[in-house]
């Protein structure tokens, strides 16, 4: 009895005998497949109505308002379509006649052909179609709700796009268009100067030894000197030096002049040298040794001026970096050569002084003069001896003449003592000739030491001197100063396109550090 009851009721001759229903159309154009058939049959079946085909089962469920396509829709196709109003499940449309009369025949033949239990539902069947019904009505909310909802989303990213918009107008487009109006129609042409010059030195590689011979004829040899010549180049002594010379703040204190490259009437030194740090760019490249400057000013010819005036500069404190170790060097070795000089000069004053007070030229001559006098006293003291003795060797010598001889032996040896007393003694407030060669030799040996300490002062003078021209430093000047033609500042795509990136760099920054913040504090 149950297999009866599951089996499909069977149509009656009077419904096979209507004609046939056309195939099924979608409204929307999509593709009819079997499950779309069975699921129509199924839906038909569930609100009780009788077909004959699949095609009229499509067609009556499609009258109901029941939607078999509703397992192959997303929420977004149910969204994209705008809900329909549709009337109440169990409402049935108006039929014709004719319609009216045909399911009157179907009903009746059905009945006629299952009984009378085809005709009663199942409490089931009741229940499926409250569930459907309440179906479809979820359904069409949630088409309203996604509808809702992407109309929200729709206007949010309308605002959102539009206040960004405000924004990159406000902080990007007008600051660039306010950098690029001023650098195009407002700012003051400058004219740029450049120049480079390197410190070269005198001396010679080869004399230098060790690593000073490497380095030598090299940038390396003289960056200290450029390294304090671009310090002093920057610095406010170079700046009051030009500001003396030329007016240097009077010169950006033109009316002429822009507003904001304009120097104010009123400005200080301060405010003037921070306009000269900017204006005025030194740099140094220590692997070749150049020194590359450039000038800014309002006028080519102020320029120039300028520049020419700053390497003028360069020049003087480069001499002065060299002349103050040249000097003390040269200093030293004339002031030891002066007091050599003058020590001689007193060891000879002090031997003529002793030759004068001792009557004395040459002591060695005395010594020999008196020497040779002794000698031939001592020679005529021997001939007498000689003599005195043949005469006394006689049996009755002659008295007068042993006498005469022995006499002037007596003078002759007298004579030879006093020769010698002289040589060794001092008489009569007269030194001896021993003492005077003694003083006249000390003094012969302290200027003979003193002569030595000279020439050594004039060798190290003529060092110092060579040295010192070795230290010499100057400047070689590779690229000269000449003024420009055309106007250097201001670039105006450069410094507009400059300024947009920047500008945007900015608002990035600030939109990421606020996005950042934001969800901080929402967490």
């Amino acid at each position: 009895m149950a297999d009866e009851e599951k089996k499909p009721p069977q149509a009656s001759p009077a419904a096979v005998k209507q004609e046939n229903f056309p195939a099924y159309i979608d409204p929307k154009g999509r593709k009819i497949m079997p499950r779309h058939r069975k699921m129509a049959m199924r839906r038909a079946r569930e609100l009780g109505l009788e077909f004959s085909s699949p095609a009229e089962a499509l067609h009556l469920v499609a009258k109901h308002g029941v939607n078999v396509f509703a397992n192959d829709e997303s929420i977004l196709d149910m969204a994209s379509d705008p809900p329909k109003k549709q009337g109440k499940p169990d409402q049935k449309p108006q039929a014709t006649g004719k319609e009216l009369v045909k399911a009157k025949n179907v009903q009746v033949a059905a009945q006629a052909a299952t009984g009378a239990a085809a005709v009663m539902r199942a409490p089931d069947e009741d229940n499926a179609l409250a569930t459907e019904h309440k179906a479809d009505v979820e359904k069409e909310r949630r088409k309203i709700e996604v509808a809702k909802i992407q109309r929200d989303l729709v206007r949010r990213r309308r605002r959102r796009l539009t206040a960004m918009l405000l924004r990159l107008t406000l902080f990007v487009f007008v600051p660039t268009f306010v950098v690029g109006y001023y650098y195009t129609f407002i700012a003051t042409d400058m004219y740029e100067t450049n120049s480079q010059f390197v410190i070269q030195t005198t001396e010679n590689p080869a004399s230098a030894g060790g690593l000073g011979g490497l380095l030598a004829g090299t940038g390396l040899a003289t960056a200290q000197d450029s390294t304090v010549v671009q310090g002093y180049l920057s610095s406010r002594e170079a700046f009051l030096r030009l500001e003396a010379d030329f007016g240097y703040s009077e010169h950006f204190k033109n009316p002429k002049i822009d507003r904001i490259q304009r120097l104010p009437a009123d400005a200080s030194l301060d405010e003037a040298y921070d306009l000269f740090a900017k204006n005025v760019t030194i740099g140094y490249d220590p692997t070749e040794g150049i020194i590359r400057m450039s000038v800014v000013a309002s006028t080519p010819e102020d320029s120039q001026k300028f520049s020419e005036a700053l390497v003028e500069y360069a020049e003087g404190r480069v001499d002065g970096l060299t002349l103050e170790a040249r000097g003390d060097q040269m200093e030293e070795a004339l002031k030891r050569l002066e007091g050599s000089q003058l020590a001689v000069e007193e060891a000879t004053q002090e031997i003529v002084s002793l030759q004068q007070q001792l009557e004395v030229l040459s002591p060695e001559l005395e010594i020999q003069g008196k020497m040779a006098i002794i000698n031939t006293l001592e020679q005529e003291l021997e001939i007498k001896n000689l003599n005195l003795s043949e005469l006394l060797a006689n049996p009755a010598p002659n008295r007068s003449r042993v006498n005469i001889l022995r006499a002037e032996i007596d003078r002759f040896s007298q004579r030879i003592r006093e020769l010698r007393s002289d040589l060794t003694q001092t008489s009569g407030g007269n030194a001896s000739l021993a003492g005077i060669t003694s003083e006249l030799r000390l003094a012969e040996s302290r200027l003979a030491i003193r002569q030595l300490i000279l020439q050594e002062a004039i060798s190290s003078a003529e060092a110092a001197q060579l040295e010192a021209s070795r230290q010499t430093r100057y400047i070689s000047i590779s690229v000269a100063p000449i003024a420009p033609v055309d106007a250097t500042y201001p670039k105006k795509f450069e410094g507009t396109l400059l300024a947009f990136i920047v500008f945007s760099g900015i608002y990035i920054l600030l939109s990421l550090t606020a996005s950042i913040l934001r969800e901080q504090v929402s967490v």
